[in-house]
């Protein structure tokens, strides 16, 4: 059985008359690698923050296996301004980073002045990484400062934006040695190539891991658990975010029955109690407890923003936006390069690429935000953007959310005739009525966001321009805007990480492949993906192929007999290992009835059939040059 190493026993917060969660229980075991997903506002990160101790709760109990090693990455980390990248990342207990950052110190030192005390330093950290075998954990310090794109250790950590701290911050607790990883929001300010990378990380790595994320394809990549905060109660799943999604439904219709079933019980019970309310025996007593418990459940209600809803926009006319070959570069880095496309109706289009590569530098020259250095965009003279862009909204602290609305349209007309009025857009969105009159002063910056956003699409825009939406939305209000965009009839272009998001929406994509070079794939992220790896392994093969005969008259000794007999072997261990994987993949997405034990051996399994495919791999292709 495995171990459970933490464990929360009938949990409750509130904030006034708001209730966070009640009586809420749950545990997490060794190896297993949980999401946690709620709405905005309904509790997931002061629960998170609760469990590292950072606030506390009105009831419950939380218990820690002992010497349990713990990192958390709260969703907006907060970080002395004045103190240095580097001392932040290896200010640790942990003593192999102890020993890599004197070694680095050492290396740095030399560099500056090149002297034999130095050189005596250099020498001792050496020795000292050599002793603990530290050479392993120096590399993986490497792979993930590089990944994550973290540099100028020496700059103050007030000098980085937000987004750079909080990947800075990621770095941090994935080069710690710890058994738990709590992580509140890891894919945030990361592009796709860094998630991809790090759900690869996680996913081999035998630690547990908590996390919040609103990213499905990254959830089904690392956790084989779903916990499901929703209105003060926990729910458990086991499985992928799709089967998550069935079993909440099932659950949901069956609540539903039962309160209609309370529904009609009460009815009968609300006659008895209006002709007896003085009831004095101990079953009428206990029949009018019964009743309240019967009023409550009765009264229940149930989540309904599933409707679809299409904004009406203005019409299109026959031509929308052409753009000729523009060139844009900052300095002497060029983002866009001879870049041309017309734009057709109703099309949806997804930009994809790494952090300040040009996306948003090319929704600026369309938008006239910027101009190019050469060649023209045209613009239809019925198009009306709306540009939803990462700098947020700006809007006066005292001012109320419906005010804010209404300052844009009192009501929102739908593409089907109907209307609504702005409190009950905004209700829609998750915008109950309290938060409605709530000052803009006071909300989340997740709030901020989704209320901008919404500020946009209620402008009528027949043409939308979105940079990154999906930042601080809960996967309940991603999936409205998903259905909210799909039966969007204007033309639309997204910039986003989020993988699941961009593959559901668009038609195809401009993807930046660097040096200002922008193609045109006609289809979805996972099928441009796929493409990709197919061409990669073609090129790799042609390469192989093309060597130079010289180069393959290098060794002319015949493979020796060990060699050709560990070739083989490593032959026959990957076709097995391979196996193993797609056995233990197949296992992971059925895991329907599937115990916790089980779940937690196969995560931890298939971390290591990864770490050895990779492995042997390597040897495999170097023997192969000599066999063959």
């Amino acid at each position: 059985m495995s171990e459970a190493i933490l464990t929360v026993e009938n949990l409750s917060k509130s904030y006034g008359e708001k209730v966070l969660f009640s009586d809420i229980s749950f545990g997490i075991n060794a190896g297993q690698k949980t999401a946690l997903i709620a709405r905005n506002g309904t509790g997931k990160s002061t629960l998170l923050s609760i469990l590292m101790g950072e606030q506390l709760p009105d009831d419950g109990k939380i218990t820690f296996r002992n010497d349990l090693r713990v990192a958390y990455l709260p969703q907006n980390p907060q970080m002395p301004p004045n103190q240095t990248l580097n001392n932040y990342i290896f200010a640790s207990e942990n003593k192999y980073i102890k020993l890599v950052s004197a070694y680095k110190k050492a290396l740095y030192d030399i560099e500056k002045e090149h002297s034999k005390v130095h050189e005596q330093a250099l020498q001792n950290a050496i020795n000292q990484m050599d002793a603990a075998d530290a050479w392993s954990y120096e590399n993986r310090i490497k792979e993930v400062l590089f990944r994550l794109n973290i540099k100028d250790f020496e700059k103050p950590l007030g000098s980085f934006s937000g987004g750079e701290r909080k990947k800075i911050a990621l770095s941090k607790v994935l080069i710690d040695d710890t058994d738990l990883l709590i992580l509140d929001e890891p894919t945030n300010h990361l592009d796709i190539s860094m998630i991809e990378w790090l759900e690869d990380f996680l996913s081999k790595q035998s630690l547990s891991i908590l996390m919040v994320t609103h990213d499905r394809y990254f959830l089904d990549k690392v956790c084989g658990d779903i916990l499901e905060l929703e209105k003060g109660a926990i729910y458990h799943y086991r499985g992928t975010y799709d089967y998550y999604t069935q079993k909440r439904e099932e659950r949901i219709a069956t609540e539903k029955a039962e309160v209609e079933k309370a529904k009609n019980l009460y009815r009968t019970e609300l006659d008895w109690m209006r002709r007896m309310p003085q009831a004095r025996g101990t079953k009428s007593r206990a029949r009018i407890d019964a009743f309240y418990e019967l009023e409550e459940k009765a009264h229940k209600r149930f989540d309904e923003r599933k409707a679809e809803l299409s904004v009406k926009t203005e019409r299109i006319g026959g031509k929308i936006l052409e753009i000729y070959n523009i060139t844009k570069a900052i300095g002497e880095r060029t983002l866009v390069d001879d870049f041309s496309y017309v734009c057709k109706k109703g099309e949806k289009i997804g930009i994809v690429g790494a952090n300040g590569i040009g996306k948003s530098t090319l929704l600026n020259m369309i938008t006239g935000k910027l101009r190019p250095d050469s060649g023209r965009i045209i613009t239809g003279q019925t198009i009306q953007f709306g540009f939803y862009t990462q700098d947020g909204l700006t809007e006066k602290d005292d001012r109320r959310v419906v005010e804010i609305i209404r300052d844009v349209a009192e009501v929102i007309r739908l593409q089907d005739g109907k209307e609504l009025s702005a409190t009950q857009f905004l209700r829609h969105f998750g915008f109950d009525d309290t938060t409605q009159y709530n000052y803009y002063g006071n909300l989340s910056g997740g709030e901020r966001r989704r209320l901008y956003l919404l500020k946009v699409l209620i402008a009528n825009p027949n043409f939308l321009i979105l940079d990154e939406p999906t930042n601080d939305l809960d996967i309940y209000t991603l999936e409205i805007l998903e259905r909210f965009l799909l039966s969007y009839q204007g033309c639309l272009i997204i910039v986003s990480h989020d993988r699941s998001f961009v593959d559901n929406i668009v038609d195809h994509l401009f993807v930046f492949e660097g040096g200002g070079k922008i193609r045109d794939f006609p289809g979805n992220y996972t099928q441009y993906l796929q493409k990709r790896n197919s061409e990669q392994r073609a090129q790799s093969l042609q390469k192989k192929n093309e060597k130079p005969q010289y180069e393959r008259k290098k060794n002319n000794n015949k493979p020796s007999y060990k060699q050709q007999q560990e070739y083989q072997q490593l032959t026959t261990e990957l076709q097995q290992l391979e196996t193993e994987k797609k056995d233990l993949e197949q296992k992971l997405a059925n895991s329907d009835g599937a115990s916790h034990e089980q779940l937690s051996q196969w995560s931890q399994r298939i971390g290591e059939v990864l770490a050895l495919i990779d492995e042997k791999e390597l040897r495999w292709l170097e023997l192969d040059e000599i066999v063959n």
